[in-house]
């Protein structure tokens, strides 16, 4: 592993980025990992997490970023504090995933990939969380919501907005 000056994440992250290219045979293999993290640490994979995830992993940057362009759950621009991710795949959708993704956009005010003015949300059409026995479901950041209806997104919305949702700490 190259050594990093002056990282661009918190001790805790850096630390844990030397611990995760230790548990696997090949180096390379931490680097969705490392993406995640750093993602959640700066709020996007700007160009400096690029640069550093490459130097970290003796990669080039490039190979990063052809990574990067794969996964649709990591983002080159920032995302809203809540990140709402609406599931439209088939179970979701049979039972009403384009309608909880309208009545998103509407109460947000944006469409897919945008973020409010304030910054509080922003919004993505996601094609599955996992949660097909429960459609139609919602992610906010980490946390699921399931067996939406338009009067339950609102109260989701309402406590986020609030500082209420489920991840608030």
């Amino acid at each position: 592993m190259s050594t990093v000056t002056d990282s661009i994440f918190s001790p805790a992250t850096a630390a844990r980025f030397d611990k995760l290219v230790t548990l696997y045979p090949v180096k390379r293999s931490a680097l969705v990992p490392m993406l995640l993290y750093a993602q959640d640490e700066v709020g996007y994979v700007s160009d400096a997490v690029v640069a550093e995830i490459a130097q970290r992993l003796d990669l080039l940057e490039l190979d990063v970023r052809g990574v990067l362009s794969y996964y649709s759950m990591l983002r080159t621009k920032p995302a809203g504090k809540y990140n709402v991710q609406v599931c439209t795949n088939i179970s979701c959708m049979l039972v009403g995933g384009y309608d909880i993704l309208d009545h998103c956009k509407a109460k947000l005010g944006i469409g897919h990939k945008e973020v409010t003015a304030d910054g509080l949300f922003s919004l993505e059409e996601v094609e599955c969380i996992g949660a097909c026995c429960w459609a139609p479901a919602m992610q906010v950041n980490y946390d699921f919501h399931e067996n939406l209806t338009p009067a339950k997104v609102d109260v989701i919305l309402e406590d986020y907005a609030a500082g209420r949702g489920k991840d608030v700490k």
